[in-house]
């Protein structure tokens, strides 16, 4: 089956830097997007940046210029560099993989979506 697992939330200073990633395994033929979601407390969940499997960047306003995606696609992983960390942006990070086409249940399957279990990022101020 397919499984996303993120690593590297923690906390951090305001100020500070961390790099979150997420790893698909499975038998994972290709994979549309990925990117990576926040949900802070009471509030919804959120896109932070986006990117496609050709190389294309979206980001939400309030980490342009903070924020960088990137990706391997040959390991089928996404990265988050957050750098000048601002205690708003203290939420679980959630990855997603989007378009995925991969064995699932025993069958080839495609345009299926696949979310990890979350990361905490916790900016102190």
């Amino acid at each position: 089956q397919v499984q996303l697992v993120e690593s590297g939330g923690g906390l951090v200073q305001a100020g500070g830097s961390l790099r979150l990633s997420c790893a698909a395994s499975g038998i994972i033929f290709s994979i549309n997007a990925m990117g990576w979601y926040r949900q802070a407390p009471g509030k919804q969940r959120e896109l932070v940046a986006v990117i496609t499997s050709g190389g294309r960047t979206n980001y939400v306003d309030s980490v342009k210029g903070r924020f960088t995606i990137s990706r391997d696609s040959a390991e089928n992983t996404v990265y988050l560099q957050m750098n000048s960390l601002k205690p708003e942006d203290t939420a679980v990070y959630y990855c997603n993989a989007d378009g995925v086409a991969a064995i699932f249940a025993g069958a080839r399957r495609s345009g299926m979506d696949f979310w990890g279990k979350g990361t905490l990022v916790t900016v102190s101020s």
